[in-house]
């Protein structure tokens, strides 16, 4: 419910920003901070920097040390640049606005530029439009219209602009939490543009197995050890502990489009690699493992099953050798449900239009850093974002509307304004 029309005026005037949005936007979409290898994140604390300064927030830049986010197999290079931007409005809150600035890779099958905005069929097209650029694009918008309109604040808007979400072994949100960097209860913009209240989400292991042989000619092949016949028990091995893993049930609710049926954890082989010609016996072969686990599963257990499954395997090979690298992991998050929740529902409410009844509760299967702030001690996490099933995030043609980002940039504004009263019992 909103209380005065200077609020009414500053949601008017973010659907009066549609050039600076759209130059925000591709200005951010122009840095490639892709990870991997991550190697762009200091041009884009360069580009954010500038821009939140002359917003009059307060920038600090914190590094991740190395030897914390060096990834085994050198996948991940540059320096992990994160960026702590205070505004202080005079509020006795802090609210933390956590954003993600990396990117996956743009990978093939572009029609637009990925390193671009591309405004075309009525959507704003680029790698990180929705996931998640385009959700800060949205936070400034929400801030330059309270600033513009002279709105009072409830809460100091901070915004953490964090590395290596994307499957890294370090986030740069868990250093910030481990550092006690920030305090107060935050509002994490990787979720969607939907009517949820996030019950929590699971854990995610990548594990690399490089398994090595020896080279021959494979016309005579007396001498070689093929790495990758050496690697099919553990395939096989692999895939039927998949079976097993995969009818293990979490108690957490499931999303609207399983229809019921329960989030169950899961084990992939996502990625092999190994030989270069027919002529050669291939010496090495990497198989790549992702495992997401449930909070009711400890990452303890779920490492040991995983290491007694590949030595079992692999016990006897004529493998010269096995090695195991832990190349990303993320903490499941767990019941993040708190005493902000129903500010921020009735925000989204007065955002994107969804009515009091459609929210429910439901968790996911897909991982978040946010399991590492929980680890640091700050429980509540609220959620929301860009994404929708239809906007190809990760896939080529990503997406979102300017509709989306200015319902978003009207939810966050709602959200810190001190005018902004919900309606009771939402």
């Amino acid at each position: 419910m909103l209380r005065n029309s200077r609020l009414n005026s500053a949601l008017e005037k973010i659907a009066d920003d549609t050039d600076q949005i759209t130059d925000d936007m591709q200005r951010m979409l122009a840095v490639d901070t892709c990870f991997p290898p991550g190697n762009g994140y200091g041009q884009f604390a360069d580009l954010i920097t500038q821009l939140l300064t002359q917003m009059n927030f307060s920038c600090q830049r914190v590094s991740v040390p190395e030897h914390l986010w060096q990834a085994p197999d050198g996948s991940a290079q540059g320096e992990r640049v994160n960026v702590l931007a205070t505004l202080n409005s005079g509020a006795a809150e802090n609210c933390n606005l956590y954003f993600h600035t990396d990117t996956v890779p743009a990978g093939d099958g572009w029609r637009f530029p990925p390193l671009a905005l591309t405004v075309a069929e009525g959507k704003l097209y680029g790698r990180g439009a929705a996931d998640m650029k385009g959700t800060i694009v949205a936070a400034m918008a929400a801030v330059r219209a309270a600033q513009a309109c002279n709105l009072p604040l409830r809460f100091n808007p901070v915004f953490l602009l964090c590395t290596d979400e994307e499957g890294g072994l370090y986030p740069g949100i868990r250093y910030l939490a481990e550092q006690q960097l920030f305090s107060g209860h935050l509002l994490s913009f990787n979720g969607g543009a939907v009517p949820r209240i996030w019950a929590g989400c699971f854990g995610s292991i990548d594990l690399k197995v490089v398994i090595t042989g020896r080279s021959a000619h494979s016309g005579d092949p007396l001498l070689g050890v093929n790495a990758i016949e050496a690697a099919l028990p553990l395939m096989n091995a692999l895939y039927q502990l998949k079976g097993e893993v995969e009818q293990r049930t979490s108690a957490m609710p499931s999303p609207p489009h399983y229809q019921g049926q329960p989030l169950t954890s899961l084990l992939t082989l996502a990625a092999a690699h190994g030989g270069s010609k027919g002529s050669t016996i291939p010496e090495r072969f990497e198989l790549l493992i992702n495992r997401r686990y449930a909070p009711e599963e400890a990452f303890d257990d779920v490492w040991q099953e995983l290491t007694q499954c590949i030595d079992q395997a692999m016990d006897g090979s004529r493998a010269l050798d096995v090695s195991l690298q832990l190349i990303g992991h993320l903490a499941p998050v767990a019941d993040p449900y708190g005493p902000h929740w129903p500010r921020w529902q009735a925000a989204l409410s007065q955002g994107f239009g969804f009515p009091r009844e459609a929210f429910k509760p439901w968790g996911s299967s897909t991982s978040s850093d946010m399991g590492w702030v929980q680890q640091a001690g700050i429980q509540e996490i609220l959620l929301g974002g860009l994404a929708r099933p239809d906007n190809r995030i990760h896939a080529a043609d990503e997406f979102t509307t300017m509709a989306d980002v200015i319902a978003l940039s009207q939810s966050i504004l709602a959200y810190l304004a001190d005018d902004f009263q919900p309606t009771q019992g939402i």
